[in-house]
């Protein structure tokens, strides 16, 4: 099975939760600057809400690199939201791709909100959420 985790961020939050899941998966974790060259089974992508949306950036990664998605599996962190499966719903059914149901958000630090966060229990729960789809 071919796992992968790309991700998005813009203050970092994001890419802490990756490298977290990276670690639990045993896959290196990649911006969504670096295109999937090949199939993966399974994509762990990181996203956040902005503007009570997925960016931009990684709607369209989603729709160029559909071809290699099985299926994505979100993660990602903000200040208010407490789940990317809505927006991110509308981005896999254009793209044909599969998204699973459960996805994994926490708080992330912004401005004066969530000091701190994600934080090492934060980051221990996105291990544990990971490890149980591999």
């Amino acid at each position: 099975m071919n796992i992968q985790v790309r991700y998005f961020t813009r203050s970092g939050n994001t890419e802490k939760l990756a490298k977290a899941i990276g670690e639990a998966v045993g896959v290196q974790p990649e911006s969504i600057a670096v295109p999937l060259s090949e199939k993966a089974d399974i994509l762990f992508l990181g996203t956040s809400y902005y503007a009570f949306d997925a960016d931009p950036a990684v709607k369209e990664f989603v729709l160029v690199n559909k071809e290699h998605i099985g299926k994505i599996i979100c993660f990602g962190t903000s200040a208010m939201m407490k789940s990317m499966y809505k927006p991110m719903k509308k981005v896999a059914d254009k793209a044909c791709v599969s998204l699973e149901k459960e996805d994994f958000h926490c708080r992330g630090e912004w401005w004066r909100c969530h000091p701190g966060r994600p934080d090492k229990n934060d980051l221990a729960a996105a291990r544990a959420f990971a490890k149980k789809f591999v």
